[in-house]
């Protein structure tokens, strides 16, 4: 950093003898600078135009980094410095101490321009280029132009680095693979900002090729959804009458029903952004319950939508029943509660007889019927007992008849035997329930 000019004026001001120790007597210059003078706005301004004339001269790091910490002790001076407020009256008058903190910010900024280009940089940017090849979904004609954009760079870093690289497969894994190994060459090489300037320029170069080249290459989320659709088949199924009726993906649905065939109806599911087909889809896996839905509708189930927790049940996987127990313990919503009761009767495994045994005392008169009905549904012997103090002691005729179907479908002796009391009930539903057993 240059000396700050009012230093070199004191110093050239020096001189021997008499004359010089009278001149010190009567001007003061031997006498210390004052704070109030080293801290005053012109001293300050003077430093900041040393500090930038040094910048304009910097040629390494080590001059950027000795620059750096005398525009940190700069920051603190002027933090320090007790300078004149502006005339709050006068919208023209100039701040001192605004001004020097703009002028230090501006030199702070072309310092940091004018550091590296670093190694760090090339591995940072493939690090995140690595990362979007490895977590897109690449279209049949993006891919190539990455495997290209890939070893394009991977060319170029083995001009500069003493080492070679190539992908093991036009897989995205083994491209930012190849990607990430060239990366931990590029930091292993010991690159100097000074030394190997050039060097990790035409690295970094050929990272944001790279980088832009990737960014440019077709992904999977570019494509409409119907081009989606199209590419993985789903339109095959119709012929040249029926692809133009509406709406088209409605009527592959229907065939793909017909056929038995679940995968293109769950990937309609899980592509199409409409209310209308996805309420048409659900409606279908209701009446086909595939098991290779299962994944897609516990997924969706455990956001507590009605549809999927009946096709859960249609579906008839033991592996529901955790979930689907959640959804009827206390008095939630008594909807999704008797669809969830129907659902575990479906499915019939005897760890839901318990839970559901709880809800028949629960408030809501409906939830406690379809809890009976779903016992009849597990139809597990445990059950009898309860749905006989159902059949005794509960006010709802709809629930006293729901315990009585119950206890028809469990189809015991036992079960039986607790019918055989209500042939003469004062409810009719109850009545004709009972009637069945004998």
């Amino acid at each position: 950093m240059k000396t700050p000019l009012p230093r070199r004026i004191a110093q050239s001001g020096m001189s021997n003898g008499d004359d010089d120790a009278e001149a010190d007597d009567a001007d003061g210059a031997d006498e210390p600078e004052s704070e109030e003078t080293a801290l005053s706005a012109d001293t300050l301004d003077e430093r900041l135009n040393g500090a930038e004339a040094d910048l304009d001269e910097a040629e390494t790091e080590a001059d950027l980094d000795a620059i750096e910490s005398d525009l940190d002790a700069l920051e603190e001076d002027i933090e320090a410095a007790d300078l004149p407020e502006p005339d709050e009256d006068d919208e023209d008058a100039e701040d001192p101490q605004a001004e020097l903190e703009d002028r230090l910010s501006d030199l702070r900024d072309r310092l940091e321009d004018q550091r590296g280009p670093y190694a760090e940089d090339v591995t940072d940017s493939v690090a995140e280029t690595s990362s979007k090849v490895s977590d897109t979904r690449w279209t049949e004609d993006g891919l190539p132009d990455v495997v290209d954009a890939v070893e394009a760079f991977l060319s170029t870093v083995a001009d500069h680095v003493d080492a070679s690289f190539a992908a093991e497969s036009e897989d995205a894994a083994d491209l930012a693979a190849a990607l990430d190994g060239a990366a931990d060459a590029v930091g292993d090489a010991g690159l100097d900002p000074d030394e190997d300037t050039e060097t990790i320029e035409a690295l970094l170069e050929a990272a944001e090729t790279l980088a832009d080249d990737v960014e440019a290459a077709e992904e999977w989320d570019d494509l409409t959804v119907r081009e989606q659709l199209d590419a993985q088949g789903f339109y095959d199924v119709l012929e040249s009458e029926n692809r133009k009726d509406f709406p088209p993906e409605w009527n592959a649905i229907k065939i793909y029903e017909k056929l038995g065939d679940p995968e293109p109806i769950l990937l309609g599911l899980e592509t199409f952004d409409s209310d209308f087909m996805e309420q048409n889809i659900l409606d279908t896996l209701v009446r086909m319950a595939p098991e290779e839905a299962f994944d897609a509708m516990h997924q969706r189930a455990q956001k507590r939508n009605k549809k999927p927790v009946e096709i859960l049940g249609k579906i008839g996987d033991e592996r529901a029943c955790e979930t689907l127990h959640d959804f009827i313990d206390g008095d939630g919503d008594p909807a999704l509660q008797k669809v969830t009761m129907r659902a575990l009767g479906e499915i019939g495994s005897e760890e839901s007889v318990q839970p559901v045994a709880d809800r028949l005392a629960a408030d809501n008169y409906e939830v406690r019927s379809a809890a009976a009905r779903s016992l009849g549904l597990l139809g597990d012997t445990r059950a009898i007992d309860p749905l006989a103090d159902v059949l005794e002691d509960d006010e709802a005729d709809e629930v006293r008849a729901s315990a009585a179907w119950a206890l028809v479908q469990i189809g015991t002796e036992r079960a039986y035997e607790v019918l055989a009391d209500y042939t003469g009930d004062r409810s009719y539903i109850v009545q004709a329930e009972a009637e069945k057993a004998v």
